[in-house]
């Protein structure tokens, strides 16, 4: 059984034991967190679409670990004008396990 949920603004196809990087939530490492923001859920032909989201239907995940991106630079010019900046940026994330899918 899959899913797709949405969380942090992007949407992310999920599966029971599935590791993800999303956005930053909040929570310790090892705490439990319900995913209520459901798309879609089942599998094959008897997949449910919401509209826009699935009634009843929830994503349980276990919090891993709180992280940091790869850096992306950031890189301006404006040429003939001698001006450069170079920036760099590393975005906050957290790791979840997928550990449930419940249809509603």
């Amino acid at each position: 059984m899959f899913a797709v949920i949405r969380t942090g603004g992007k949407q992310y196809t999920v599966a029971q034991g599935d590791v993800i990087a999303v956005e930053k939530l909040a929570g310790e490492p090892g705490a439990t967190i319900e995913l209520d923001e459901v798309l879609m859920v089942g599998e094959g032909a008897d997949a449910k679409a919401g509209a826009p989201l699935v009634k009843g239907a929830s994503v349980s995940a276990e919090l891993v670990e709180h992280r940091r991106a790869d850096k992306i630079i950031v890189f301006k010019k404006k040429r003939r004008h001698n001006y450069r900046r170079k920036n760099g940026h590393r975005q906050h994330q957290t790791v979840l396990r997928i550990t449930g899918i419940s249809a509603g």
